[in-house]
């Protein structure tokens, strides 16, 4: 056989290689986006949750110190509720906003940088600003419903429990308080990392299990 020959051979293996490989690339990627697609659904499935929990605490907080105009107490307690709605609102949104941005088509190192970030921003924005409200939220909720049960009772709440507030107020406090103690505890014996991850939420882990399983097969 002519040397010419032989590297027409190989030269042509190659490229029978290369598309062959090229083929199973495009297969799995196109296995794995659906597999990103799947795992991503519950986030995309909670983030409409929270948007729909989100606007009805708006509308509770609106209609309530709509209705509570001269008790400026009852009226900071509705208005709180509503920030909070709208808090959960935004937070919904931009998370489901950055989902939709992300081209399931790019290379794996991009979709892997917006997963990464939007992890990040869970676990350093999103996660401690419900944590904190959380201990809170729930204090302006039980005087809401207080109000307007002590109402149809005939009753003054705040003259009859003057320092409910203040003791609901250090509740939250101490809440606030025991969820430092944690995250503190957490750090001091070398779990921090198992703390972003459940922050991160166990839907971007899984997506990121499957880029990662894409990218392991770009390398081979």
């Amino acid at each position: 056989m002519e040397l010419d020959e032989m590297k027409s051979l190989w030269q042509e293996l190659d490229a029978r290689t290369a598309h062959t490989h090229a083929m199973a690339l495009q297969l799995v990627r196109a296995g794995q986006s659906d597999r990103l697609h799947r795992s991503l659904r519950p986030l995309r499935w909670g983030q409409s949750a929270q948007i729909a929990f989100g606007v009805a605490a708006i509308l509770w907080g609106v209609a309530f110190w709509s209705t509570h105009l001269g008790d400026w107490r009852a009226v900071a307690c509705g208005v709180v509720m509503q920030v909070f709605g709208i808090l959960m609102v935004a937070f919904a949104g931009r998370l489901l906003y950055s989902l939709k941005a992300i081209d399931y088509a790019a290379p794996v190192v991009e979709i892997q940088r917006r997963l990464a970030a939007l992890g990040a921003w869970r676990v350093r924005v999103e996660t401690p600003a419900f944590v904190l409200l959380g201990a809170f939220i729930w204090i302006p909720a039980v005087l809401m419903l207080m109000l307007d049960d002590t109402a149809r009772a005939g009753v003054d709440m705040w003259r009859a429990a003057p320092g409910l507030p203040l003791w609901l107020l250090m509740n939250g406090v101490f809440a606030v308080a025991l969820a430092m103690l944690a995250f503190w505890l957490l750090r001091r014996f070398g779990h921090v990392r198992w703390l972003q991850h459940n922050f991160a939420g166990s839907a971007i882990r899984r997506a990121e299990a499957a880029l990662d399983e894409i990218a392991r097969f770009e390398r081979e």
